[in-house]
């Protein structure tokens, strides 16, 4: 059974394009800061998520990004809520790619692709918070085994908020089509969601990794 929508608002879909457009319009300006420029960060993997960060937090991601990103002169900030942008970033990416997959394959568990999506998403939100474990580590090279731990860890503290609001939507009726800007705005939600359901693991994660730059 494919998503439809039921009792969605009207003015949904206007609100949904223009936080799209404006979405879009942040991460252009945060890479071109970044790559136009030349104001570039110590770790390649850095600049990734601060765009990427844009394209679910949109305006807000820009003055996060003036506060925190740029203004930092490229240093990662060690404080839980920026540490927390690599997994909205990495689930953005996964939806991006993980959702057309899914709708053009067709696949579906008991008759509904809701269950795939949740699936096809974490598992690409884990290979790209994996690679960006690897590449990023403040105490040195980080080993797969403590990447892998870390990259899922984070993915299934997220999916609670952004999995949980994706249910609660299919259930009640209120998810739409993938081909709609609601649909899209609507993930966008859920990946906020996702990060406050995922703050005490990031947060965590956050001690670990400067409590291991000590010793």
């Amino acid at each position: 059974m494919d998503m439809t929508m039921n009792a969605l608002p009207s003015w949904l879909t206007p609100l949904a394009w223009v936080f799209l457009a404006l979405a879009v319009a942040s991460a252009a300006a945060i890479a071109y800061d970044i790559y136009g420029r030349g104001h570039r960060h110590a770790r390649p993997a850095d600049e990734l998520v601060w765009v990427g960060s844009a394209l679910y937090l949109g305006p807000f991601a820009l003055a996060g990004y003036a506060r925190r990103g740029r203004a930092t002169g490229g240093d990662r900030v060690a404080s839980s809520t920026v540490a927390g942008l690599p997994g909205g970033s990495a689930s953005a990416v996964a939806h991006l790619v993980g959702v057309p997959v899914v709708i053009a394959s067709g696949l579906t568990i008991a008759g509904i692709n809701l269950w795939v999506m949740i699936l096809v998403i974490a598992g690409l939100a884990v290979v790209l918070l994996f690679g960006y474990e690897r590449a990023s580590g403040t105490a040195g090279p980080v080993t797969v085994a403590a990447a892998l731990a870390a990259a899922v860890l984070t993915v299934l503290a997220f999916d609670i908020g952004m999995g949980g609001w994706m249910l609660v939507l299919h259930v009640n009726g209120f998810m739409p089509p993938a081909s709609t800007a609601s649909f899209w705005l609507l993930m966008q939600a859920g990946i906020v969601l996702g990060l406050v359901t995922g703050y005490p693991a990031v947060r965590w994660l956050a001690r670990r990794n400067r409590g291991a730059a000590v010793t």
